[in-house]
């Protein structure tokens, strides 16, 4: 039953079944509990699994596999189009194996065991910043009521706590010890980021892949975890630019009648690895960065006529492209400067 696909619509309890020949013609629907499902697909034979991409839809890809099923994922918004009027669980699975049958369509890479665990490690610690950020916002706003403006960021935290443990202060003493206890959980929040930031930092030094990456300017190791916990394999990108749209470091395409009409950066992909790049990138601009340019460079000439943040998009964009030529041929970085290359 090679020419058979099976589309599930996930849920927590109960998965929706619908399944046909590649040529359209149903051939069951189901409504199965998780066990059920398992049960029934170890049973089945050998078929092509799809999912929609969520949240546990790599688990089940990996599960699939290990019963000798071709497992797929689409992205959601590929789904969507082919649910046919009434939206439910019956359409969706429906939808899902319609969209599977079109010849162009985009699949989802399903992560690995390892990828994931890296990419909850990563997105742990980028809750402990956004907590952190809002647990100093708050300090700012309790004192802003009390006359002491201070400006935003994390940098400013010790000017802060002198006014706050200044014997002169004016503020009063349930204000103060409000403030004294938010700058505890401030300080507890960044003794966890540091901890999460030396484990990723250790993985960075674990793997080929991310001692690789580190060879480039602008890539440290979170970046070099990011590319290996949210990217897909590299292979299934035929050049670097659909690497860099896909992480949507490119302009919007407003596009009609032969004229090209380019707008602003689609953020349409990866935004972990995206921002990470661009950020890296905006420290290269930097004016210890800067020491390193060559002059007459492509980046030499960019800054000369271009803003600095769409130099740095700019930049990200051609960082995308490296890390995908480097990973594709196993190689460091090499500087296209200093290789004679414009």
């Amino acid at each position: 039953m090679k020419d058979t696909i099976i589309g599930v619509d996930l849920a927590k309890r109960v998965f929706q079944l619908h399944g046909s020949t590649t040529t359209g013609h149903v051939t069951l629907r189901k409504k199965l509990t998780r066990e059920q499902f398992q049960r029934f697909m170890a049973e089945h034979p050998s078929c092509l699994v799809v999912f929609e991409a969520c949240g546990s839809a790599s688990y089940w890809a990996r599960e699939m596999a290990k019963l000798g099923h071709d497992a797929k994922l689409i992205a959601p918004q590929y789904v969507r189009p082919f649910v046919k009027r009434q939206k439910n669980d019956a359409a969706d699975a429906e939808a899902i194996v319609i969209a599977a049958r079109q010849p162009e369509m985009r699949f989802v890479s399903p992560k690995t065991e390892d990828q994931q665990a890296k990419a909850m490690l990563f997105r742990g610690r980028e809750r402990l910043v956004h907590q952190r950020t809002e647990l100093v916002n708050a300090l700012r706003a309790v004192l802003y009521e009390y006359g002491h403006v201070f400006p935003a960021g994390i940098g400013h935290l010790k000017r802060i706590e002198a006014v706050i443990e200044d014997p002169n202060c004016d503020l009063p003493a349930l204000i103060t010890a409000e403030c004294r206890d938010l700058l505890a959980q401030i300080a507890e929040k960044t003794d966890r980021i540091d901890a999460k930031t030396k484990a990723l930092k250790e993985l960075a030094a674990e793997t080929d892949t991310a001692r690789r990456l580190q060879t480039m300017p602008g890539v440290g190791p979170l970046t070099a975890v990011a590319v290996e916990a949210f990217g897909p394999d590299m292979a299934q990108f035929k050049t670097g630019r659909d690497f860099a749209a896909w992480l949507g470091l490119v302009p919007k395409q407003h596009s009609s009648g032969g004229k090209e009409r380019l707008g602003r950066m689609t953020k349409a992909g990866q935004a972990d690895i995206r921002r990470l790049l661009i950020i890296g990138a905006m420290s290269r601009l930097g004016w210890l960065g800067r020491r390193t340019i060559v002059e007459g460079s492509w980046l030499s000439r960019m800054l000369a006529r271009k803003p600095k943040m769409l130099v740095a998009i700019a930049l990200a964009n051609k960082m995308a492209r490296q890390i995908w030529a480097m990973l594709t041929r196993n190689e460091d970085y090499k500087d296209p400067a200093l290789a004679g290359a414009a």
